[in-house]
């Protein structure tokens, strides 16, 4: 699976103020779907907790993954 990115306006690893994001929420903020998701979580490159039923996704783990598409890009 290849991902390009373009840069972006500011920096994408400024938190958020959230320590954990929903499932849905990663989603739409990297504009991808459910297959997708958990295609990233199963090669690594997105880790998730699990609180309940409930999966999410900690803030460090997606900045690191959208650090790496960036670096990608370059």
């Amino acid at each position: 699976m290849n991902y390009n990115v373009q840069a972006a306006q500011g920096d994408l690893r400024q938190s958020t103020g959230k320590l954990l994001h929903r499932r849905k929420d990663v989603q739409d903020a990297l504009s991808i779907g459910h297959d997708t998701f958990y295609k990233l979580v199963a090669r690594g490159k997105l880790r998730t907790v699990k609180i309940g039923a409930a999966t999410l996704v900690p803030d460090d783990s997606l900045r690191s993954f959208l650090a790496s598409l960036e670096m990608e890009a370059a």
